[in-house]
């Protein structure tokens, strides 16, 4: 698709720039905008999250014009129990990231969601009625307590598995196997098919880890190494010529992909959604401009922060990436 003028964008039409260079503020005109590409170009210079949302965009198409660079993919659990679950398929589907990173709960969600679909509900609900239903709530999104029988039905047979290996495995074996399992409306499904590594330093928490103990009761020799990754991610992140992160979120995710670049001084691109501020000294509150201090984002990177619901936010940027010819 061809790319918008700029100028065709706005109401105004104001030529050039104010009298110390900086770009204009120019007004919307939605009659001009026939495309997401194009309502982001107009966002470029209309102040706000929606100029921040632009950069984003502007940072990840270079990221993956940069053929040298490897892109890291990482996510919290509660978006792959939204509708962005098809989002984030998608682009392990189409290998337009090379390395995830994500919490025990995405594994869960996307097995569970395979076999049975989780529930709209609303913020408002009783939440003392639920709980006497069997049903639990993820903000707006319902989960009933029958989703978990499925959890345990389906990763028993591949803990066996494991077990009859003779070797303790690894998370992102955990994810692997699970995603051989599944479908193809499943990201673990697209990841395993493709050798996307998943790596999940937080296997054990979450329904995952419960189901991990209840097996271990009755069979003391499973086990499951949540170090055997280390090496791996090691290897990926000192042998790439450049590096790039995508991050949906923060906490443990978040740290554990930045985290993993110090070896290497640093990513060269990192791009934020997150709806954390950095009052209070947060990981998921911390920009990228902080994460250069401990050498997690070279000096010279690229960044871009976008506040606000990934599940509005993120989807806008693919859209947009993709009628660009960027994804």
């Amino acid at each position: 698709m061809a790319k918008a003028n700029p100028k065709d964008l706005f109401k105004n039409n104001t030529k050039g720039n104010t009298s110390d260079g900086a770009p204009q503020v120019v007004d919307l005109n939605l009659d001009k905008v026939k495309s997401v590409s194009d309502l982001v170009t107009a966002f470029g210079l209309s102040g706000f999250q929606s100029s921040s949302l632009a950069d984003a965009v502007r940072v990840i198409e270079e990221m993956k014009k940069d053929k040298d660079c490897i892109v890291y993919f990482g996510f919290t659990a509660n978006l792959i129990a939204s509708g962005l679950r098809g989002v984030v398929t998608e682009l392990c589907k189409k290998k337009i990231i090379d390395v995830v990173v994500t919490t025990a709960g995405s594994l869960e969600h996307d097995l569970i969601k395979h076999y049975k679909p989780y529930l709209k509900g609303d913020f408002d609900l009783d939440d003392n009625a639920l709980h006497k239903q069997g049903i639990n709530r993820i903000g707006n999104v319902l989960v009933p307590s029958d989703r978990y029988v499925v959890l345990e039905e389906k990763i028993k047979p591949i803990f066996t598995k494991m077990l009859a290996s003779g070797k303790a495995i690894s998370p992102s074996g955990i994810s692997k196997e699970i995603g051989l399992t599944l479908g193809e409306d499943s990201f673990q499904y697209w990841c395993s098919k493709n050798n996307i590594p998943v790596f999940c330093p937080g296997i054990t928490d979450g329904a995952l880890g419960l189901q991990m103990y209840f097996f271990k009761q009755d069979h003391k020799d499973f086990s499951v190494d949540v170090t055997a990754d280390m090496k791996t991610l090691a290897d990926i992140t000192l042998n790439a010529e450049k590096t790039g992160a995508i991050i949906l979120g923060g906490g443990i995710t978040k740290h554990h992909i930045i985290g993993a670049n110090i070896v290497r001084d640093g990513l060269n691109y990192a791009v934020y959604f997150t709806t954390a501020s950095e009052f209070d000294g947060s990981l998921s509150g911390a920009r990228p401009k902080e994460a250069k201090s401990w050498g997690k984002i070279s000096a010279s990177s690229k960044t871009a922060t976008v506040y606000g619901d990934a599940t509005i936010t993120f989807p806008i940027v693919v859209k947009a990436l993709k009628e660009r010819g960027a994804l």
